[in-house]
């Protein structure tokens, strides 16, 4: 990538960012339609779940494919591919006439996403090269996820109230068509020095565990743990990782590097990234339901309600980004896996949801955590991994948000599921759904416990110096940048 003036080089992060906005946009004002489309297309509660999860499933399985191949054959012809998918899937989704359109839509929508965030990541790694120059700029990225929790429960709300649930999609198609003619405008092309070969075989292993997976845990209250559907699905995902760890290493240019896992850092921030993100699916899924179908409340209402929790996020989301560039990323980790340990705890050991008080508490302490946890999960994965191979690394670090957003749903909506609570309201919807729900506080405490143990056991001066190994290994003569990078 040629070298670009300041300007341009903000430009650019702009650019980038907006491809975040529309996707990240997407996800928390569908959190918001979810009751008015369970009632107009009489979804269930593992239907609602499938809206969700069809996207993140397979935004989960492709981004790795879309990052490697953006570093073959250009970052920005692959941008410009992802977002005219996206912008058609959008457009389409809001045609839908039933339940199983809208989910193969949202298929549609997540080929388009895989080419958009990770991808995005390695133009912005590539354009700010300097490591706190790079950490500000992520910190930045890491606040348009705060302006989308902040405006999309407000704008979808709004949308949903006074349009109805497809208009929520059609706020994409502006964004994406503007996005896309800046960027045939201003990013300039760029590829990897040395990109992977395609890697089918590796492509279908990661399909067959994620889908076979998410599937199982979904499907498991309706047919049973011990239905043979369930259990030849389990067999699936397990023989499909076995597959995925003995085939990758015997490549020489595998889909997934495995040796980018003896680096500490890195796959510390894939764990942290698993669990933050599913501690997010279950989150909104949680409590979009309970504010709409158990308070009453209308699609805008919820939206203000939860408020609290976007604007917390978007305030720290770039405080963390400086405290990165300048601190390294335990302080912010830290304070993360804290803030969102003690939200599950206050709703898994209080009736919190009957006290407006004890609620915005949560949510502040929920936003005040997943605000801190993002820059740090970013800049961790890429700034320990060569430039050359920033695409895949980026997209291991976003796949991994996937699959946790994707698990954090399936999980918890499992859980509700398996507690009895079905798509219409009864006379003990209330008190069924208060028990149902207390398992799955306690799996998302679970969950910001994991943040705060993996961050503080894998930022210290020994998982630094794997992460120089690790770099060393896969490519010697950037051993010297990576040395001098803060992970």
């Amino acid at each position: 990538m040629p070298e670009l003036s300041q300007r341009r080089r903000l430009l650019v992060l702009a650019i980038c960012c907006m491809s975040l906005l529309i996707v990240s946009l997407d996800n928390t004002v569908l959190n918001v339609a979810l009751p008015s489309i369970q009632r107009e297309l009489h979804a269930s509660v593992s239907g609602l779940q499938w809206t969700i999860d069809a996207y993140t499933l397979v935004l989960a399985s492709l981004l790795m494919l879309s990052g490697s191949t953006a570093d073959r054959i250009g970052r920005r012809r692959v941008f410009q591919t992802g977002l005219v998918l996206f912008t058609l899937g959008s457009l389409l989704c809001s045609l839908a006439p039933n339940l199983a359109s809208l989910v193969a839509f949202r298929m549609v929508q997540a080929v388009g996403g895989s080419m958009l965030n990770p991808v995005a990541m390695s133009i912005i790694t590539n354009t700010f090269t300097e490591p706190r120059e790079r950490a500000r700029a992520i910190g930045v990225w890491g606040a348009v996820v705060g302006v989308s929790m902040a405006a999309g429960p407000l704008i979808g709300g709004l949308l949903v109230d006074s349009v109805g649930w497809r208009s929520i999609f059609w706020i994409n198609l502006p964004i994406g068509l503007a996005a896309l003619v800046l960027t045939w405008r201003y990013v300039p092309e760029s590829r990897a020095p040395k990109p992977r070969r395609a890697d089918p075989v590796g492509q279908l292993l990661v399909i067959g565990v994620l889908g076979a997976l998410t599937y199982a845990i979904i499907e498991a209250p309706a047919a049973g743990l011990t239905s043979p559907l369930i259990l030849s699905f389990a067999g699936i995902a397990a023989l499909s990782l076995t597959g995925l760890v003995l085939y990758e290493p015997r490549r020489a240019e595998p889909l997934i590097d495995l040796r980018f896992f003896r680096s500490v850092p890195f796959s510390g921030a894939t764990v942290i990234a698993v669990c933050a993100f599913a501690a997010l699916g279950g989150f909104l899924f949680l409590n979009t339901l309970y504010l709409q179908n158990v308070r009453g409340l209308s699609a805008l209402h919820a939206g203000l309600y939860m408020l609290p929790m976007a604007a917390l996020t978007f305030l720290c989301a770039p405080l963390s980004g400086r405290l990165v560039g300048s601190r390294g990323p335990r302080i912010s980790l830290l304070v993360a896996g804290t803030a969102m340990t003690a939200s599950g705890l206050l709703f898994a050991l209080t009736d919190a949801e009957a006290t407006n008080a004890l609620l915005f508490t949560g949510y502040v302490l929920f936003g005040l955590g997943f605000g801190m946890v993002n820059a740090p999960i970013t800049n961790t994965a890429v700034s320990g991994m060569p430039r050359a191979q920033a695409g895949v690394a980026a997209a291991v670090a976003s796949t991994s948000r996937q699959i946790g957003q994707t698990l954090g749903v399936a999980v918890i909506g499992a859980v509700l599921a398996g507690g009895a609570i079905g798509a219409a309201a009864s006379a003990t919807y209330t008190a069924g759904f208060a028990d149902a729900s207390r398992p799955a506080w306690w799996i998302i405490t679970a969950c910001g416990v994991c943040v705060l143990l993996t961050g503080a056991l894998t930022s210290g001066a020994w998982a630094r110096t794997t992460a120089r190994r690790a770099a060393e290994r896969l490519e010697p003569q950037d051993a010297q940048t990576v040395a001098g990078t803060r992970s």
